[in-house]
């Protein structure tokens, strides 16, 4: 089976998640990457956790499919070793700490001087210019400074998105990019300069409570797990469990009232006749919904807001996502081999007909030393 990104190098000095993210993606469809690692101690997402087989889950979920290589960048054998990879490469990724790039001589400015047809992406936490340009950026603290943490959680507590979901949008928006750089090399020959900020790429998925707050002149409003602006959307008790459930327009809260509820004047309480109307007494409508839920079983209420056409989902943990039925039934699940031993790995979202991602093996550190020095010309062990 052929794979899209057949034949593309990458070359990535890469840690801990947003970059790693963006280079798996490439690895899933056939490019060859190339991971340098520090000497001895390797991308610090290795040393997160041990909860996959005495390995990182931080790191077997981001680098399946990719070499790994250790050098010192600063040792002149083993900078000798990577220019010769960089010689042959197409992509090179890089999310060193602000500025050292450029002083280590892997700019986009210096690398491209001597190979325009490299595509060059640096992801950084805040940009390359601006006064926050070189304060470093870890996925929590953008979460902070893009308002996220202010926007989540409960009333009296904000909260962290419960996962790195600042890297992840860095990550996929740094994806996006290579392959619209290697798309427009098709054409034209020359490569690119890519430069992907975390704070840009999470503010673009806070854009809307940003515009919700700042033009409606409001602060965001925390509201836990239901939805700040959307009701009915959250949970509700039952008389044996909770039900999320969302309604997003007038037809469906017609359907909720007449067809689940039994509660067909609603449709035209002055206080839920509009959305705008039903967030404003939501905690009354709560009380409407659980009356009538807490006389029906959680397994009742899904059967009910299905036949009725109503949105809806059981609060699972990730420990239960794993083992879900909808995927077990679609096959979407392949075993990835790990140093320590064989883990399920979701396929990846986008499904392409005939054709399956490659979703190879996660390295152990320096696991291809020898093999890309010997390749490279450049024999020498590593200390």
């Amino acid at each position: 089976m052929s794979h899209p990104l057949e034949g593309i190098t990458v070359v990535s000095l890469e840690q801990a998640v947003a970059a790693p993210f963006a280079t798996r993606q490439l690895a899933d469809l056939g490019a060859r990457v190339i991971k340098v690692e520090r000497r001895g101690a390797g991308d610090f997402a290795r040393g997160y956790d041990h909860a996959v087989h005495g390995e990182s889950s931080y790191f077997v979920w981001l680098n399946r499919g990719k070499e790994s290589i250790e050098l010192d960048v600063k040792d002149p054998a083993d900078r000798a070793l990577l220019d010769a990879v960089l010689a042959r490469a197409d992509v090179f990724v890089q999310n060193l700490a602000p500025g050292a790039a450029e002083r280590l001589g892997l700019g986009a400015a210096a690398l491209r001087a001597a190979r325009p047809e490299l595509i060059h992406c640096s992801v950084s936490g805040y940009g390359p210019d601006g006064p926050y340009r070189t304060k470093k950026a870890y996925d929590l603290l953008v979460q902070c400074e893009a308002g996220l943490v202010m926007a989540t959680g409960t009333p009296e507590s904000p909260a962290k998105a419960g996962f790195s979901v600042a890297d992840v949008a860095t990550g996929m928006y740094a994806y996006s990019g290579i392959l619209t750089a290697l798309y427009e090399r098709e054409r034209t020959g020359q490569g690119a300069t890519l430069s992907v900020a975390m704070l840009d790429a999470l503010g673009e998925w806070m854009s809307q409570p940003a515009y919700f707050s700042h033009y409606g002149g409001k602060p965001a409003r925390r509201t836990g797990a239901k939805h700040p602006s959307i009701a009915p959307y959250g949970p509700y008790r039952t008389g044996d469990g909770t039900v999320f459930l969302g309604v997003q327009n007038n037809r469906e809260w017609d359907a909720l009232c007449r067809n689940v509820l039994g509660r067909p004047e609603l449709v035209g309480d002055s206080r839920f006749r509009t959305n705008v109307d039903r967030v404003a007494h939501e905690g009354e409508l709560a009380e409407v919904i659980e009356a009538v839920f807490a006389g029906l079983t959680a397994d009742r209420a899904i059967e009910l807001l299905d036949g009725a056409g109503i949105a809806n989902a059981t609060l699972r943990t990730p420990a239960e996502f794993a083992e879900h039925p909808q995927l077990a039934a679609r096959n979407r699940w392949r075993a990835v081999e790990t140093p320590g031993g064989p883990v399920q790995a979701l396929l990846p979202p986008v499904e392409v007909d005939g054709r399956e991602a490659l979703m190879g093996p996660v390295p152990a550190l320096g696991e291809h030393n020898a093999t890309l020095r010997a390749e490279f010309g450049h024999g020498r062990v590593v200390r």
